[in-house]
């Protein structure tokens, strides 16, 4: 029955509750996190195909993965799955995460703030790069940030995923919750790095090679809300 709690009426309507939640906390100055305010910053970088060098060609890997990225096609459902509406717009989109760890369970609320479509320079490197972040909302289990952006470098035709973030727990009441968090937590996060990043490598080799695009599983009953990742 856990595996069906986000197809439930009550999910629905803890997503719709998050327009009237706040981000929970004070970003740090222009975003750049500091230890002295116990911030955790990540980063991973990922290989995931390459196409001619140049602008982006249509249909390509790049083309492919920013289309499942903007969709939240690439999470790994073991540990994260996602309700949002699709008669909002990507910037201010809220989502409803449901994180699994330690057998557990919980609802996370989170706001798309920020989305990237730019050309960035580097060293000496052009990449085009897409993507969105999203900040924690009240209730969350961490305060914080989390980047997803698909860069092509330009000169190589390399596509790489990119995930950034930082973060920190926030105060949880619930002394086991906090107990399971602090010892699960971390490793838990960055499973799902890797494991998102392995997904979203395959997803899009596998499309290149012609199987059918993954596309987005609408909740039944819910016409404009969305549940992703699809289980494929």
């Amino acid at each position: 029955m856990r595996e069906r709690r986000l197809y439930r009426p009550r999910a629905v309507d803890t997503l719709y509750a998050l327009a009237g939640r706040e981000i929970n906390y004070r970003p740090p100055v222009d975003d750049v996190p500091t230890s002295d305010e116990h911030w955790h910053v990540d980063s991973l970088r990922w290989p995931l195909a390459r196409e001619p060098s140049g602008d982006p060609v249509q249909g390509g890997a790049w083309d492919i993965a920013c289309r499942l990225v903007r969709d939240y096609q690439f999470a790994e459902p073991g540990i994260l799955r996602a309700l949002y509406r699709t008669d909002r717009p990507l910037l201010g989109r809220d989502m409803l995460l449901e994180g699994r760890f330690a057998g557990l369970r919980f609802d996370l609320g989170v706001r798309i703030t920020f989305v990237v479509d730019t050309i960035q320079r580097s060293g000496g490197t052009e990449s085009r790069a897409w993507g969105w972040a999203y900040r924690t909302l009240q209730g969350h289990l961490e305060q914080g940030q989390l980047a997803y952006e698909v860069l092509k470098d330009r000169r190589t035709g390399v596509v790489d995923f990119r995930i950034s973030g930082y973060s920190r727990r926030a105060p949880i009441a619930n002394p086991v919750v906090r107990a399971g968090f602090a010892a699960f937590g971390s490793r838990t996060q960055h499973r799902f790095y890797h494991a998102s990043a392995r997904r979203l490598q395959h997803l899009v080799q596998s499309e290149l090679l012609g199987a059918p695009p993954l596309t987005a599983e609408l909740l039944p009953g819910y016409g404009d809300i969305v549940i992703a990742p699809r289980l494929n």
